[in-house]
């Protein structure tokens, strides 16, 4: 059994290598926890059943919080970035029709649920395509 559960340890982390998706990593943890009672019991489906449920469960308590810790480095792009500013509206905004806003020195076509009037001030919600969503700052 020693043999099988390197086989799959060496193969689950050749796979996580080539994908870095964080899946199969858990199941490399789970593998060697089945490698260590594979030392203790010969019995496959007991080595199985920890393979499977540790592995299950170290994808599903563990996976988000590290992805939070590993994404925490993100940088926002030049679109993102205006998100949360404001702007100045150079052409009135209806309910029905996108108007202008000006934001970070660009003019970009901009929707509201209200009408808003032009030289208002807004902040920029949302990016939808390439359309700022945006409400009034009163």
């Amino acid at each position: 059994m020693t043999i099988l559960w390197l086989s799959i340890i060496v193969g689950l982390t050749i796979i996580e290598v080539i994908t870095i998706n964080l899946v199969t990593i858990w199941f490399v943890a789970s593998g060697i926890a089945a490698l260590i009672a594979s030392y203790f019991t010969d019995s496959f489906l007991i080595q199985l059943g920890i393979f499977v449920i540790l592995g299950i469960l170290l994808l599903l308590t563990t996976k988000k919080p590290l992805e939070k810790l590993l994404n925490k480095t993100k940088h926002k792009t030049n679109l993102d970035r205006i998100i949360g500013m404001d702007g100045i509206v150079t052409e009135n905004i209806t309910k029905n029709k996108s108007g202008e806003v000006k934001v970070d020195g660009k003019i970009w076509t901009a929707i509201a649920d209200k009408a808003i009037k032009k030289d208002s001030t807004v902040k920029i919600l949302k990016i939808e395509g390439v359309k700022l969503v945006v409400e009034e700052v009163k």
